[in-house]
């Protein structure tokens, strides 16, 4: 989750920005952002169009900062 936290400071893009287009309240984002609770595909993907369109799933959401 480290890329996806690196590219949102990046952006710009705040846990508030994340729950207004996945329709999550901030906990949820929160814990999902933590690791507590897992991002589920269709979340990941709305979360790559809406804000990092020409980044891969498999960076932004790689346990590592290095996936391959």
């Amino acid at each position: 989750m480290q890329n996806l936290l690196a590219e949102m400071r990046r952006y710009g893009v705040r846990n508030k920005d994340l729950s207004q287009v996945l329709s999550l309240t901030d906990r949820t984002i929160t814990n999902k952002l933590s690791g507590e609770t897992e991002f589920t595909v269709s979340e990941a993907l709305a979360v790559r169009d809406a804000f990092f369109p020409g980044l891969r799933i498999s960076y932004l959401f790689a346990e590592t900062d290095n996936p391959e």
